[in-house]
């Protein structure tokens, strides 16, 4: 059993772990309905949780690894991108605001990837933070999507989404503003 709280407690499983969690979220989602949404929630919930506890652990255990500065954000951009499009899919949200959003991740993963080339710090900001937040935070409804004792679950996803929207393109604004010296056409 503290094996398997070893293994579970790493980083890079952690990290993994939402890599797994990804085709898993999309095949629930590719048979509509009230339990396979809540699982489908569930699980991707589950899997942003990890989101925060990897990078908090591998900080306090002095577990930090290029593997896993590598993974972390693959693994974010392919389990929100997926919700993002399978949502797009089943016609819960609007494929244009999915179409900014994965986009402005495409641009900034690429971005990041010259900081890094010039060896500059890539540490998310607070309009990073903020963004993965209120993608998260909209993500989880928009997936229940049906209403639950009287909550409607797909108002409060998009009213969260556009929230997500803002704050997504912002930071990615921010991005490109701060480091544009790096940038040369």
């Amino acid at each position: 059993m503290r094996r398997l709280m070893k293994i579970v407690m790493n980083p890079n499983f952690m990290t993994l772990s939402r890599i797994v969690a990804t085709p898993i979220l999309v095949g629930l989602l590719m048979y509509p309905g009230k339990m396979t949404a809540f699982l489908a929630a569930l699980v991707f919930s589950l899997a942003a949780i990890t989101d925060y506890f990897d990078g908090y652990l591998a900080r306090k255990l002095g577990l930090v690894s290029t593997l896993g500065k590598i993974l972390d954000p693959l693994a974010d951009k392919l389990l929100v991108s997926s919700a993002f499009i399978m949502l797009v899919s089943l016609g819960f949200m609007p494929a244009w605001i999915a179409c900014a959003i994965i986009g402005r991740e495409l641009a900034v993963t690429g971005l990041r990837c010259v900081i890094i080339e010039q060896g500059e710090d890539v540490a998310a900001s607070w309009l990073g933070k903020y963004k993965t937040g209120f993608q998260i935070a909209c993500i989880i409804p928009l997936l229940i999507h049906y209403p639950y004792m009287g909550i409607d679950f797909h108002a409060i996803g998009m009213v969260l989404l556009y929230g997500a929207l803002v704050f997504t393109l912002w930071s990615g604004a921010d991005y490109f503003i701060r480091f544009r010296k790096l940038i040369s056409f």
